[in-house]
């Protein structure tokens, strides 16, 4: 029984995270990047996936807080929809009632789609918090919308280069 119970849940999740509606992207005049890279620019709290060489999508998305931000390159080392959430030990020291793990859902942290970056330390990821976005609000992950990580899951591909730039 209880078997039969996760697997609905987990068709829930899913149907759940099918029907959001997809925002559409800005497409902006954007240079200097290989075509199929991610490039973040915390300050503007925006992320471009550059599609040619002078065109990219761009996005509106949740950044680290003061401190907790980094730049960098790095890739794209894995990629989940409906993630399950382990909260890494710097947010259980912080938020000590957290469960270990979180499953896929609605009040998962990680919301639809997870792009796994480098060794696994950071992320770009949807939100059970829309209201964070455009912000400066997370331990270092960049946040998109759900319906914005999803529209680029399908681009994506384990490799891509991402930059995350603090200009």
């Amino acid at each position: 029984m209880k078997c039969i119970a996760c697997c609905l849940t987990f068709f829930a999740v899913a149907l759940f995270w099918q029907v959001l509606p997809v925002q559409a992207a800005e497409a902006v005049i954007f240079k200097g990047y290989p075509k199929g890279s991610i490039v973040v620019r915390t300050k503007e709290r925006r992320l471009y996936y550059v599609l040619s060489g002078d065109k990219a999508l761009r996005f509106t998305v949740a950044v680290g807080r003061s401190g907790r931000q980094w730049q960098g390159r790095t890739r794209v080392s894995r990629k989940m929809r409906n993630p399950s959430w382990s909260p890494p030990a710097q947010i259980r020291k912080d938020k000590p009632h957290l469960p270990k793990i979180v499953p896929p859902g609605p009040s998962n942290p990680l919301g639809a789609a997870v792009f796994i970056l480098g060794n696994g330390t950071y992320g770009i990821h949807g939100t059970n918090n829309d209201s964070s976005i455009g912000k400066e609000a997370s331990y270092g992950c960049i946040r998109m919308r759900n319906a914005d990580i999803l529209s680029l899951y399908g681009r994506v591909s384990v490799g891509t280069p991402v930059y995350v730039l603090k200009n």
